[in-house]
């Protein structure tokens, strides 16, 4: 996709605008706005996770903006419309994985609040996997970021200087491929070559695997009922459900599957409707370079692979010193999934936490599933 478009107004909510932001940190980033007419407004930064777009942000930004905020939204790094400046971003499994590392999508956001015109920001909001982004944007520039919520995904702070890899002895893929019902954990799957293959082209289609997807990891599904995980061990893990702990043999597409929604339940999901499930349809779905769900995999690439969490040990010990909040859904896997991750963010990463909220009514897409909620609580807190 040489030339990135903006999206057409009908599919945005009234007072919300797409546009692209060219030559930042090597990408035409596109954004979501709203709020943007007249000056000298605080300004606040919407960071999605996977497999999202700034369009996961629509329900919020408006109420955020009639509160006096001027709200941007990018699809980050690997997303959307977001292209590298020279006409794309490498979408290959070999490319250059280094461009996704953290330092790299902090320093994205760095560029996109200069373009703005910025020396700071009110906030950054992130949800999912831009909460960890968020979280290093106001550890490592607090004079930038002056507050920051988090959303989905607890931040218990930057690894220690002495972290030191598994012993074979005690490898958790080994011990989950070892249960009685063999297992493997999802971020290591999104990892592997075949992931973006097999959610691109599954046998149901993207719209349908986003569908069951989004539907497996929300409220409406009924076996959502988190509890926190005594340990990283494999017996503890594997009492999560099968979208974070999947089965050994089966991929994504197949996970959820099972529990694809029928016509009844699709027609009552007012929080994600059919017409904007085909926006994230749509863009995920794209041929060529631009297209499919590799850009986002590539995080998690980082994450489990790369040599690149080392060099988050340089910020060993530093915790997040502006005011912070989290907000998750009371039905979301998500808050529990890393053992201790919640309680540490609290005792020890944020120094300055104001409130951990629990939403009832929602899943893992806290902001879609129960935005004024969401809206009320951000408003309260940023004032």
């Amino acid at each position: 996709m040489q030339n990135p478009t903006t999206y057409d107004p009908d599919i945005l909510p009234q007072g919300v605008r797409s546009r692209i932001l060219s030559d930042i940190n090597g990408l035409d980033m596109h954004v979501l706005e709203a709020g943007f007419e007249g000056q000298n407004k605080p300004c606040l930064i919407l960071l999605h996770g996977f497999p999202e777009l700034a369009y996961s942000w629509r329900k919020i930004m408006g109420p955020l903006a009639d509160a006096g905020y001027h709200v941007v939204a990018p699809d980050q790094r690997g997303y959307g419309r977001t292209v590298f400046t020279d006409g794309g971003w490498d979408g290959d499994y070999d490319g250059d994985l280094g461009s996704f590392r953290f330092l790299n999508l902090v320093r994205d956001v760095l560029g996109l609040v200069e373009a703005l015109g910025l020396k700071s920001v009110a906030g950054v909001i992130g949800h999912d996997f831009g909460s960890p982004v968020a979280a290093y944007c106001a550890l490592i520039r607090g004079d930038v970021f002056r507050s920051v919520a988090l959303m989905s995904g607890p931040f218990a702070g930057p690894p220690a200087i002495s972290d030191r890899a598994p012993t074979p002895d005690s490898d958790i893929h080994a011990d989950l491929a070892a249960l009685a019902r063999p297992r493997k954990h999802y971020q290591w799957y999104y990892s592997t070559r075949e992931a973006n293959d097999d959610m691109v082209n599954c046998p149901q289609g993207v719209h349908d695997f986003l569908r069951a997807y989004y539907h497996h990891k929300s409220a409406d599904w009924a076996g959502n009922q988190p509890t926190s995980l005594a340990s990283w061990t494999a017996p503890e893990l594997a009492k999560m459900p099968t979208y974070y702990i999947m089965e050994l043999d089966q991929t994504m597409p197949e996970t959820v599957a099972a529990e694809m929604p029928d016509a009844a339940e699709i027609a009552a999901c007012t929080w994600l409707t059919d017409d904007e499930l085909a926006v994230y349809a749509g863009e995920f779905s794209r041929s060529g370079v631009q297209g499919g769900f590799q850009g986002g995999l590539q995080w998690y690439r980082c994450r489990t692979q790369g040599p690149y969490e080392g060099q988050l040990q340089i910020f060993s010990g530093r915790t997040i010193d502006v005011p912070a909040c989290f907000i998750g859904g009371g039905s979301d896997w998500g808050i529990r999934q890393v053992p201790g991750a919640l309680e540490k963010m609290q005792a020890e990463a944020c120094s300055n936490m104001a409130a951990v909220h629990i939403v009832p009514g929602a899943g893992h897409w806290v902001q879609q599933e129960q935005p004024e909620a969401v809206s009320a609580i951000l408003l309260d807190f940023l004032a």
